[in-house]
């Protein structure tokens, strides 16, 4: 019988942790902005706070101009910070958010494969080209199988998460051509969305977030600012340390059904048979465009698991 090593479920679980807090992320931002929030309050804390605690970052490492240009740092800004934050959460009043969980996340992959096959020449692999072809597919399916039912509202709404993982497409492409750590990436986007989006917003909104209701303020400033934005991004790190880019980059794949599946409870939002179709579609191709393993995958693990004492 073949055991799996410790180390492997020890990146397994920290993978899972943080896919868990990007898929609750559709479900809970949609709960705020349909009750007492809306997306101009969600982005003042989500980068409000993580901008405070991450500028120490910012200052010991700097801006990375040499490395981006001013383009490049408004690409990563516009990509993962307040321009992206408002553009998903403002998706959320309008369309379900297992909609978000399968069309932002789960497209993200499609849109990056576009921008450096288009922009850098990239090649892409068979594996790769079918899973993105199983992300389009699925979100052709979620997109157009409410037609029925349609209303202008969700098909808005869908259209917002898709310009939402373009947005976070580009904010990837330019991280990975840059060379930047994630946790510098992070401060880059966090900080500069405090400094450039937060002014904007007091003048506009003075003090209305001083007259939300203290516990969803708190709630929501300490899931954007750090669940989210931090600790996820520390999670994730962990695990594709322990278990490699592919392998931690294939969690991802779950982000789609578990939006889908924290909705239910937390939302009574039900996803119908066809939106099922869509997000298995989408989540397979995701797992496929990440590097996940293939029909290889007996030998990839046999190598993660290797027992200790025995070289890589």
């Amino acid at each position: 019988m073949t055991t799996v090593a410790p180390s492997y479920l020890k990146g397994a679980l920290f993978g899972f942790a943080a896919v868990s807090i990007w898929a609750s992320w559709s479900v809970i931002t949609r709960r705020a902005v349909m009750t007492s929030l809306d997306e101009w309050d969600i982005a003042a804390l989500r980068f409000g706070v993580a901008g405070l605690l991450l500028s120490p970052v910012l200052v010991r490492r700097g801006l990375a101009y040499d490395r981006l240009g001013w383009l490049g740092l408004a690409a990563i800004i516009a990509g993962a910070g307040a321009p992206y934050a408002l553009v998903a959460a403002a998706g959320l009043r309008f369309a379900p958010a297992y909609d978000a969980g399968a069309l932002n996340p789960g497209c993200m992959p499609l849109f990056v494969a576009l921008i450096a096959a288009i922009g850098l020449g990239e090649k892409l692999s068979t594996t790769q080209k079918s899973g993105l072809g199983l992300i389009l597919a699925g979100a052709v399916v979620i997109v157009g199988g409410h037609a029925a039912s349609w209303t202008t509202s969700r098909t808005f709404g869908d259209a917002l998460f898709l310009f939402a993982a373009f947005l976070t497409a580009g904010f990837t492409v330019v991280m990975q051509h840059a060379k930047l750590d994630p946790l510098h990436a992070a401060a880059l986007v966090s900080t500069g969305s405090l400094v450039i989006y937060l002014p904007a917003y007091l003048a506009l909104h003075g003090t209305r977030l001083a007259q939300m209701p203290l516990a969803d303020l708190t709630g929501q400033a300490l899931f954007q600012g750090i669940l989210v934005t931090i600790v996820s991004l520390l999670l994730y790190g962990r695990a594709v340390a322990i278990l490699g880019a592919s392998g931690g980059a294939a969690f991802g794949a779950l982000v789609p059904a578990l939006s889908a599946l924290f909705a239910i409870p937390l939302l009574g939002e039900w996803p119908s048979e066809t939106d099922w179709v869509g997000i298995a579609l989408i989540s397979a191709g995701v797992y496929l465009a990440s590097g996940g393993p293939s029909p290889s995958w007996k030998a990839s693990i046999e190598r993660v698991c290797a027992p200790r004492g025995h070289s890589a």
